[in-house]
């Protein structure tokens, strides 16, 4: 399928993992941060899952890691038209207040393997699980309070994702915050890959 796939192994990322391998470097200090100190503690609490591809010729280098945890994208208080956007595919008899989500809680790619594809591979794999047969729970959206900077903005954009809400004083407003906003909420439909 791709270089993940057929180069690398997936793991959860552990304390004894994190100590075998080499520091993990995604060029983004708030990230590079949280994987190599706080992972491990929000996992030791269930307040997120860290996994990491690590390369096979190599299993001390972590190519890319990422946190999930639990989530909703929550309709019920949408201005109308975000709403009727979210709900646009959804059967009428089956529209809920909120409904079933994975936050992508936090994710990097291994500035050595940046731009060339790790990412956007790393999206379809993540897709793909949640709607596959043997996934253990309903999961209608993926989830992520991505950066509000333009790189990471148009990898999630290219990756399918959408705003939840349709500017920033909007999002700002809804979840009672100053401007600028430094994450934006998105979210992708994967009945898009269901279908």
């Amino acid at each position: 399928m791709g270089f993940l796939t057929e180069h690398c192994t997936l793991r959860v990322l552990t304390r004894d993992i994190l100590a075998s391998c080499k520091p993990f470097v995604c060029g983004n200090a708030d990230l590079d941060d949280y994987f190599c100190h706080d992972a491990t503690l929000y996992q030791e609490q269930l307040l997120g899952k860290t996994y990491c591809y690590t390369l096979d010729e190599d299993p001390s280098v972590i190519v890319c890691a990422f946190t999930l945890s639990n989530d909703s994208v929550r309709v019920d208080h949408l201005p109308g038209s975000r709403k009727k956007k979210v709900n646009s595919s959804i059967p009428y008899a089956k529209r809920l207040r909120r409904y079933p989500a994975v936050l992508i809680g936090r994710l990097g790619v291994n500035v050595d393997f940046a731009d060339k594809g790790v990412g956007s591979e790393l999206m379809v794999i993540l897709k793909l699980w949640f709607i596959l047969p043997d996934n253990k729970a309903a999961c209608r959206f993926l989830a992520v309070d991505s950066y509000n900077q333009p790189h990471t903005i148009h990898y999630y954009q290219k990756n399918g994702f959408e705003f939840l809400f349709s500017t920033e004083e909007q999002e700002a407003e809804n979840a009672a915050i100053d401007l600028p906003l430094t994450t934006r909420y998105m979210y992708f439909d994967l009945i898009d890959v269901v279908n």
